[in-house]
């Protein structure tokens, strides 16, 4: 059986809420699928050398060219990605840099289906709303801008590609702080800030994507719209 759906995921964190959601999907399609931690394989970012114009194959010598190959060969992409001081990761921005390969004559990747996932510490919702939450929504947006940004971000590029994407979701991460070791001393720590001064760092206060139950009910549902869409 060849291989349908490709899910790539940015976050460095070992089996991160990130990873597992990017999993979840994979799983909930019920297709053909493999997963790559970016961060365990050599991407770097795009070095617009432009060899790759005359047959979409990126010269530059990492482990993008055999990324390239599964990616060429997948029918759809899960995108998992974090965002560190409210930007996309470096991991993630990289591997978008050099999907630019693919780009030019040919378009390889015309019509390959798209889901995104982004984690944050403060997520927005799930774009997938009736009209009358509309206004709710909105507020909700300016509230938690960044992973909104980053989410609309990552699929005006892949429009640009010309491909498409079928449903994002962001999910509720976890400060750094709370699993450093200094968290509650640091000056520079965010916990005061996040859950207030007299708290203190502790992994209890992590969360899980398991645990967010309308998350989770999204990252299914997502799962079985690829299967869907490509069945």
């Amino acid at each position: 059986m060849s291989l349908r759906v490709l899910g790539v995921s940015g976050s460095p964190i070992e089996n991160s809420n990130t990873d597992r959601a990017v999993k979840a999907i994979l799983k909930a399609s019920n297709l053909k699928s493999e997963f790559v931690k970016l961060s365990e394989i050599d991407v770097k970012p795009c070095d617009a050398c432009k060899r790759c114009v005359g047959d979409n194959i990126c010269k530059v010598d990492d482990d993008f060219p055999p990324l390239a190959e599964k990616i060429r060969k997948a029918e759809a992409l899960v995108i998992g990605a974090y965002s560190p001081y409210s930007q996309i990761d470096a991991y993630t921005k990289a591997f978008l840099e050099r999907l630019w390969s693919m780009r030019h004559v040919n378009n390889i990747n015309e019509g390959k289906l798209v889901v995104t996932v982004v984690t944050g510490v403060a997520p927005a919702p799930t774009t997938r709303v009736r009209k009358v939450m509309l206004k709710l929504l909105k507020r909700t947006i300016k509230k938690h801008l960044p992973l909104y940004q980053i989410s609309r971000a990552i699929a005006r590029e892949m429009r640009m590609e010309n491909m498409n994407v079928i449903g994002n979701i962001t999910i509720r991460g976890n400060l750094p702080c709370l699993t450093c070791g200094e968290g509650s001393t640091c000056k520079m720590s965010g916990i005061p800030s996040a859950f207030g001064k007299s708290v203190k760092a502790s992994k209890n206060l992590c969360v899980q994507v398991e645990d967010q139950p309308e998350v989770w009910k999204e990252v299914i549902r997502l799962g079985n719209l690829l299967h869907d869409f490509l069945h």
